[in-house]
């Protein structure tokens, strides 16, 4: 709709005199309002309420209808979602509903809180008596409505679509809404309410029915399905199969017939640019620029090695010098000349010096056996170092015993380093002879070669991962593993299940009568044996993975192709491959809808499809049928004879068709039965409300504020309006 200005739409709205009516189609999806007489409504919106809160300021808005998307940015909706003032079909949020009509007014142009022109309100068919009731009373004690006049939607279409010859006086008036479809017989132009009929299916379920089958089909893109761009998509492309059996062997089988029936929803999706291989000269470009910032690394590091050897030969002279100048002190002032240089002991200066020389040595990047050497004449001046270690208790003072413990537990502490860095030593030396018959293995055949590491890692990859899932394999117990692992009992080995043992043995002991675990020495032995560092089992697995990792980055080395596997969790099958991603491809933005498009609109007419266990179209018209007070087989085939579809739903393709084939079935063979379509399902509604309320005999069938303050709600139960004027 155009956009009008404020001022503009008060300037209409006073040109109209207090007695023309104001209509309203009330519906459940879409509210319209507009003057009676007009052949289209002023103002269109969806008839939902949101009420957000802006961002910034914290206030709570109220926004009715359709709304920008682009404005949603500025409020957070996360704790206030759309919401109706319907409950299927009947108004129960009156809350809302006032809303609602507030925005109505005021985009028809009312300038003020009080309207002076009756009101003629659409409603569903046999709307309870409290929805009516609240209604009037919202009309009548909010806006001050004069008068007040209620009709059914289906209704209105029904004759405005008789005055155009669409349709009999006599017929059947189906009524697909938002939430529920109703069947209503009219005879002699006046709707039969004894003989209507309901069903809780309507265009909300198959728009709901879309969006799930689309997300299931397409969860990468359930963002894109809005409510609003599913059902433009179920407007657009979807269609009501006239044999839903056969349309769906259809493209069940596929073929050339099923594509063509398939539409193709195309995402926005811009294609990845194009990479173009180097230039020789870029390559030689970038290799220079490679070369000199290799150079320049090389130099810093050059420079930065130079720095740290003179710092270390400075720090080693001035250590030397420390201890030349010690040996020259007196013994009564060695603790004083200590203390000035910060150090304890003659040993902590000669601890310092060694390791200075160490990290000297290791800095100008002596041979490693010269620096074994090194370590080992270190090693043996150490021994010097502990004199008290071998000398009996029995001679040593107290002060001489405390000194023995101290030196015990620096000689064990400096053995187990010494021990520590020879293991190193001999492992890198073990690691660099393997490289070294690698590389000779490598040049005399390459391919023989890389074949045999390929053999190598796939082997320790299988065994390392085995024993990882033989660990880890838990949520099954012994005798009940269904997926072909083991129990954690057959996963244990003999050292761990001669812990376990014990530990079952020991506490069970210990229920037993008086508690003396731990007055025997042997008891203690217990915890010897029970000890994790017994276990040796898992020296394996680390020498296992060890070379594992030497094999892997070897490959990485020779062959570029080569991409480790990941490594397996309990949750991952060992058959698992790692993922290989691949770049996303126009396809992979494209939303195809095939049978999709006849299947969602099928629980029209099979509402079981989705769980609702109520009657479809089709047997609705039976039912309402049946229901009628007089059995005359002349009226059930006029009735029969004049089948009027009116709503939103209607306007899916082959509707039509797949009622009157569907209402064939049900009557007697050789029976006239015709179905028609309104002139517009969706707006003849409010047409033909305008219609009747231009009337000049309309403020006859309204009733005013007057007779509802007198008369009260028995009076609204009573009433009901007359179509033919």
């Amino acid at each position: 709709m155009p956009f009008i200005s404020k001022i503009q739409r008060q300037t209409d709205y006073d040109l109209f005199p207090s007695s023309t009516p104001i209509v309203i189609d009330n519906g459940a999806s879409y509210f319209r309002i507009g003057w009676a007489g007009e052949n289209e409504p002023r103002v269109v919106f969806r008839n939902i309420v949101q009420r957000p809160r802006h961002k910034a300021t914290g206030e709570t808005v109220t926004i009715v209808g359709d709304h920008d998307p682009a404005l949603l940015r500025y409020f957070d909706c996360t704790r206030s979602g759309p919401r109706s003032a319907f409950d299927s079909n009947v108004v129960f949020q009156f809350e809302i509903m006032e809303y609602i009509l507030d925005f109505a007014f005021d985009r028809l142009g009312a300038n003020g809180s009080r309207i002076d022109h009756p009101v003629l309100i659409t409603e569903c068919v046999c709307n309870p008596v409290q929805s009516r009731s609240k209604m009037a009373e919202l009309l009548f004690e909010t806006y001050g409505v004069p008068s007040v006049a209620f009709g059914v939607d289906a209704a209105f279409s029904y004759k405005y679509n008789q005055q155009h010859g669409i349709c009999d006086k006599d017929g059947l008036a189906i009524c697909p809404g938002f939430t529920t479809t109703h069947v209503i017989p009219f005879v002699d132009g006046e709707p039969v309410y004894k003989g209507c009929c309901r069903t809780n299916i309507g265009g909300y379920h198959v728009t709901d029915h879309l969006k799930q089958l689309l997300s299931l089909k397409y969860p990468h893109h359930m963002a894109r399905f809005t409510w609003e761009k599913v059902e433009d998509l179920k407007m657009e492309h979807c269609y009501v199969a006239l044999d839903y059996a056969l349309e769906a062997q259809l493209f069940q089988k596929g073929g050339k017939e099923a594509e063509d029936k398939s539409r193709c929803w195309q995402l926005p999706w811009v294609p990845p640019p194009m990479e173009e291989p180097p230039s020789e000269e870029e390559i030689a470009r970038k290799a220079a620029i490679r070369e000199r910032q290799g150079q320049r690394l090389r130099e810093m590091a050059e420079a930065k090695r130079s720095s740290r050897i003179n710092e270390l030969e400075n720090q080693l002279h001035g250590l030397e010098f420390l201890l030349q100048q010690l040996e020259q002190v007196q013994q009564e002032e060695i603790q004083s000349f200590l203390s000035e240089t910060g150090y304890v002991s003659k040993q902590e200066i000669e601890s310092t010096l060694m390791k200075v020389s160490q990290s000297l040595r290791k800095a100008k990047g002596e041979p490693k056996a010269e620096q074994a050497e090194n370590e080992e004449k270190a090693d043996s001046s150490t021994s010097e170092k502990y004199p008290l270690v071998n000398v009996p208790d029995n001679v040593l003072t107290p002060e001489q015993l405390k000194e023995k413990k101290r030196q015990v537990f620096l000689k064990t502490t400096t053995e187990g380093r010494q021990r520590a860095k020879q293991k190193r030593f001999e492992e890198e030396l073990e690691r660099e002879k393997k490289n070294q018959q690698d590389e000779e293995r490598r040049l005399e055949n390459p391919e023989l070669y890389l074949d045999q590491m390929h053999s190598k890692y796939k082997e320790l990859y299988e065994k390392v991962e085995q024993r990882k899932r033989l660990k880890t394999n838990g949520g099954h117990a012994n005798g009940n593993n269904l997926s072909g692992g083991v129990g954690r009992g057959e996963r244990l080995n003999a050292a761990q299940r001669e812990r376990m043992r014990l530990l079952t043995t020991a506490a069970f002991d210990r229920g037993k009568g008086e508690d003396t675990f731990g007055a025997k020495d042997e008891d203690w032995q217990l915890y010897k044996l029970m000890s994790k560092d017994n276990d040796d089992d898992d020296d394996g697995a680390d020498v296992d993975e060890a070379e594992l990792a030497r094999v892997c980055a070897r490959l990485q080395e020779i062959d570029p192709t080569f991409v480790p596997k990941p490594e397996l969790t309990a949750a991952q099958p060992a058959t698992a491959e790692a993922p290989r991603a691949r770049p996303l491809t126009k396809e992979d933005f494209q939303i195809v809808l095939g049978v999709e498009r006849f299947r969602c609109p099928e629980i029209l007419f099979h509402p079981n499809l989705v769980g609702i266990d109520q009657a479809g179209f089709d047997e609705m018209t039976g039912v309402s049928i049946r229901r009628l007070p007089s059995k005359d087989g002349a009226l059930e085939d006029r009735l029969t004879s004049s089948v009027f579809m009116t709503g939103g739903c209607c306007l899916f393709p082959g509707i039509s068709e797949r009622l009157e084939a569907g209402i064939r079935m049900l009557r007697p063979c050789g029976l006239p039965i015709k179905v028609v379509r309104a002139l517009d399902p969706v707006r003849d509604a409010w047409r033909g409300a305008s219609v009747y309320a231009a009337n000049l005999q309309f403020p006859q069938q309204t009733f005013s504020r007057a007779d509802y303050y007198e008369k009260g709600e028995d009076w609204l139960r009573r009433y009901q309006l007359r179509y033919t004027l």
